[in-house]
């Protein structure tokens, strides 16, 4: 362990911190093997998002182009994904014009989770719930949702912990247009859900480390 210590420390002593866009342009540009154009654009959208912001790549049938989105991104925990084979795995997707369901508790019963997920199935929409935790009959109506009805919803744990958590929770639905349900000094309940008391959002993209909720239409 003595030896790798000294290399590494070796490696930070030599390391040069990038910072410009031309040198972030020539690191793209070698990751890119060597496709200038590319490492110009990726030069670019790190100027635009800054070292905090985040960056996706999606496939292009006819050009390569920048386009900087406003958005939301926060850690998370997957908890109804998708089901196969009596487990519960998770891919990287993406959601397009979804409802997101906003919750400072936890959602444990159906009666909860229903009114929402039918007025997801009804609209034809993606449904997100970001909430403190989804577990019990809840959990398991999102999953047999996903494979009877082939309702796309997945579910996520709000980020943070406490006033940090209620405080993100409100930023989203300041971004999405929604509600949050279990706000203190609100008198909503999950089971009275309206179609205006769910978030809008343009796209959704869920990995197993983080989501980012994508063109909010607050």
């Amino acid at each position: 362990m003595l030896a790798v210590d000294a290399v590494i420390a070796e490696l930070k002593k030599q390391s040069k911190p990038v910072t410009t866009p031309e040198e972030i342009a020539q690191v793209a540009t070698i990751s890119a093997n060597g496709d200038k154009e590319i490492g110009s654009i990726i030069s670019d959208a790190m100027k635009k998002v800054g070292r905090k912001g985040v960056i996706t790549v999606k496939a292009s049938v006819f050009t390569d182009s920048l386009n900087e989105t406003s958005g939301y991104q926060n850690l998370c925990i997957i908890l109804a994904p998708l089901y196969s084979g009596g487990l519960l795995y998770f891919i990287k997707s993406g959601l397009q014009d979804a409802y997101v369901l906003l919750s400072e508790k936890k959602i444990s019963s159906v009666q909860s989770i229903v009114p929402a997920l039918e007025i997801a199935n009804a609209h034809r929409k993606p449904l997100v719930i970001v909430a403190e935790d989804v577990d019990g009959e809840a959990l398991s109506t999102l999953v047999l949702n996903r494979l009877k009805v082939g309702l796309q919803v997945v579910a996520v744990k709000a980020p943070g912990f406490g006033d940090n958590r209620k405080n993100q929770l409100k930023d989203m639905a300041i971004a999405t247009g929604g509600a949050v349900f279990g706000e203190e000094g609100l008198t909503l309940n999950l089971e009275d859900v309206q179609p205006h008391d769910l978030g809008k959002i343009g796209e959704v993209i869920v990995t197993k480390d983080d989501t980012m909720l994508l063109k909010g239409k607050g």
